[in-house]
């Protein structure tokens, strides 16, 4: 048996006497409600539509701040362990650095470390900033002072020349490697392969140029000179060294490797005054803290969802209200309560499904704008935050479906046919 209802929907009944509705009718009740109503429901699903799109939006800032964090630390390399003067207290400071350790941390410590299981290298590092003379130019940049063994634990090439060689580290050669933006800043296109340059007073030759890093943070990578660490400590006034670095066997066991480092030092200083400080432990931690921010980020977004909710809601109430003799002939025709309940569910559905849809458009070219205004902004659209996005409109427009999907099956359909 067919009967025809507002909006030129047609809804069938058949198998009993009450009738068996079936999904497709359900769906085509809610699509010609949709229809019939035409402005109404596009302004109900553009409510849910903005909401989505700020989900998206939002979420795929964070989701790229995310990667863009953990690419620029990973650039490295993961299997890396710092140990640093000072124990790490509570508050995130190292006091020894502060006050004084019980010894620092020296060249010898460095080169014992490398008698540990599972290291593969290690390198001193001492950082500080200095001026540097070159090619008739000064600049003030950045001044690290390491070992031999920098490229292969840090995963940086040298372009031109060589690095700096495997003296002996008490009593090093002053020797230089520079980064490709100060060889650029002193020297311009010249080759400085083999001149003189001067560091903090001191004369230096320059045996090497780095491969370009570009930017981590902020921080230009490039705009450095590389000189040996002893050399450096002398130069900053330094005791101890800034930290050392220590390459691990990618098999190895972080734990095992950091144990065997504990035991090392505490044997050489006689106590815990230095901390250590796993980089593959240090990136779970971040992304953990990353993916919370991306997640508090979606949220804030999906602030809108719920007001779009509360859209779907008044009008839906309003639908019932509009439509009681409707509502009353569906049960005059054998529809039971239930069913009637499908139908508005459904159409709550549909209007959530379809806003979804649209936020999804709309964010997805939010996306692309993004891209084009400010190209240096990390984005990176998610799936799995598209999906979210999407079924948690299609939630909100089921629970806000329910208390009107309720009041409609409740009707009389007596009462409800008199109704105007």
């Amino acid at each position: 048996m067919h009967e025809q209802t507002e909006g030129a929907n047609h809804i069938r009944f058949e198998s009993s006497a009450v009738g068996s509705m079936r999904f497709r009718d359900i769906v085509a009740f809610a699509t010609g409600a949709a229809i019939a109503h035409r402005l109404r429901a596009g302004l109900t699903a553009l409510g849910i539509g903005i909401g989505v799109a700020a989900v998206v939006l939002l979420t795929s800032i964070g989701e790229g701040l995310h990667q863009f964090v953990l690419t620029e630390f990973t650039q490295f390399g993961t299997n890396l362990i710092a140990v640093t003067p000072g124990k790490m207290e509570t508050f995130g400071a190292p006091m020894g650095g502060a006050f004084g350790t019980v010894r620092p941390l020296s060249l010898d410590d460095a080169e014992a470390l490398t008698r540990v299981s599972g290291v593969k290298a290690t390198v001193p590092m001492v950082q500080g900033n200095a001026a540097v003379k070159g090619g008739g130019r000064q600049r003030r940049t950045s001044v690290y002072g390491v070992g031999s063994n920098f490229p292969d634990v840090f995963s940086f090439g040298v372009a031109s020349g060589e690095f700096l060689p495997p003296d002996d580290p008490r009593t090093p050669r002053a020797l230089a490697v520079l980064g490709r933006t100060l060889r650029d800043e002193l020297f311009g296109l010249a080759n400085p392969l083999g001149a003189r340059i001067r560091i903090g007073g001191d004369r230096y030759r320059v045996i090497g140029i780095m491969e370009s890093k570009g930017n981590m943070l902020g921080v230009d990578l490039d705009d450095a000179v590389y000189i040996p660490a002893a050399r450096s400590l002398a130069l900053f006034n330094r005791e101890s060294l800034f930290e050392i670095d220590v390459l691990y066997d990618e098999a190895a066991s972080v734990d095992e490797v950091k144990a065997g480092i504990h035991r090392l030092m505490m044997a050489r200083h006689g106590g815990e005054d230095f901390t250590l400080t796993a980089q593959e432990q240090m990136l779970d931690v971040l992304g953990s803290i990353l993916n919370v921010v991306t997640f508090a980020v979606g949220a804030l977004g999906g602030i809108s969802l719920l007001v779009g909710g509360v859209g779907i809601f008044t009008i839906m109430t309003i639908a019932v209200r509009e439509r009681m003799s409707e509502i009353g002939l569906l049960g005059a025709v054998g529809a039971q309560r239930k069913q009637i309940q499908w139908l508005f569910l459904g159409e709550s559905v549909v209007l959530a499904g379809l806003g979804g849809l649209l936020g999804l458009v709309i964010g997805g070219g939010g996306i692309e704008l993004l891209g084009l205004l400010m190209p240096a902004l990390p984005v990176t659209l998610s799936l799995q935050y598209v999906l979210f996005a999407e079924g948690i409109a299609i939630l909100i427009g089921l629970v806000a479906g329910v208390l009107p999907a309720i009041n409609a099956a409740r009707l009389d359909p007596l009462e409800a046919l008199r109704a105007e």
